[in-house]
């Protein structure tokens, strides 16, 4: 029943991350009957060669034969003759055996791309459990099975009524006809055979990569929860970042705070905002040291009044500061000579001996 509300829920289409984490673990769409297919047609194509291969692999044998005193049996003759023999034929095979890889891995190929994965040879217990082995049997890939299967078994019956049934006659016939003509008609039969079951198992690998595609897909299918923690996953709990962000902004205004000492002057609009301007001579113009509104205005005010450095009202340049300004950074340049003034007003008040007017 859960398992029922768990699809019913998996309405959206997969994302591509999904996608590429199931081919990571050899899960993609695949049709064994495709590759049995590709393999008929390689060894159709290998019959319709047959003549020339036939030829290659008949004239050494041939040559063999006709000149039987050209070989010696003694002193190594047998490991000659058979390293002869195996240069000769050599050809012929690599043609067959590579025409038959070529069409099995061409069967393969042309459903998935290339992947090389050990996730389907490690071991699951899932697979020992009586009752997952009970879903594989009578389940949905299960019964495809049994009716590929069925089909197969029809088709095959099919097929030897198409190619034998019109020349049934050669049978009863067959003790009083000629080779030539039996081969003949052999030939004929064995061609109609071919061409019937190339057609039938590739309706049946047709059919069944449907299916398999079908399945995959329906198996890739989301739902909305899925897609938001994969999201999650991917971009980061949003939770998390903002945790993240207070700790950096926390740790930035701790650098801030502990630079306040070092300022020049502090100008302030007294109810908002707080400026540090630090001057000196290494610095060729005043630098933003820490910045900061309501309470961490007042901060800066509190860390200022500790060490003694002046407090200059004035709020449109508060203002401006802070909107123009960041932490580190030069002020601007239209702002030079209002914060020139107060910083040699400052200078003057703190070359001042105490007490003079």
């Amino acid at each position: 029943m859960a398992d029922d509300q768990d699809k019913s829920q998996k309405t959206e289409e997969p994302t591509q991350k999904k996608l590429d984490d199931a081919r990571k673990k050899g899960d993609a769409v695949r049709s064994q009957d495709v590759p049995i297919w590709f393999m008929m047609m390689g060894m159709a194509l290998l019959i319709a060669a047959s003549g020339p291969l036939l030829r290659m692999i008949a004239e050494p044998l041939v040559s063999l034969m006709d000149h039987p005193h050209a070989f010696r049996l003694d002193g190594g003759g047998v490991m000659q003759l058979a390293r002869s023999l195996a240069l000769a034929v050599a050809p012929a095979a690599a043609i067959i055996f590579g025409i038959l890889a070529l069409s099995a891995l061409m069967g393969h190929l042309i459903q998935n791309r290339p992947n090389w994965t050990m996730e389907k040879m490690k071991p699951k217990l899932s697979k020992l459990s009586p009752m997952e082995g009970f879903k594989r049997i009578f389940g949905p890939q299960g019964l495809m099975n049994l009716f590929k299967s069925i089909l197969k078994l029809g088709a095959i019956t099919g097929a030897l009524a198409y190619a034998v049934w019109p020349d049934r006659s050669v049978f009863e016939r067959a003790g009083a006809m000629e080779i030539a003509v039996l081969a003949g008609a052999l030939q004929e039969m064995a061609g109609r055979l071919l061409i019937a079951t190339l057609v039938v198992v590739g309706l049946i690998a047709a059919i069944d990569y449907i299916f398999q595609k079908q399945q995959f897909d329906q198996r890739m299918k989301m739902s909305r929860q899925d897609i938001k923690d994969e999201h999650k996953q991917s971009e980061g709990d949003p939770q998390v970042k903002a945790k993240i962000r207070q700790l950096r902004q926390q740790r930035s205004q701790q650098r801030m705070m502990a630079a306040v000492p070092d300022a020049t002057v502090i100008i302030t609009n007294p109810t908002h905002y707080s400026v540090a301007l630090r001057y000196d001579d290494e610095t060729p113009a005043p630098i933003c040291v820490a910045k900061g509104v309501d309470e961490l205005a007042l901060r800066i005010r509190e860390v200022a009044g500790e060490h003694d450095i002046p407090l200059i009202e004035n709020p449109p340049l508060a203002r401006a500061l802070y909107a123009r300004m960041e932490v580190d950074e030069v002020i601007p340049q239209e702002h030079y000579q209002a914060v020139a003034k107060i910083i040699s007003f400052v200078m003057r008040t703190r070359k001042k001996p105490k007490g003079a007017v």
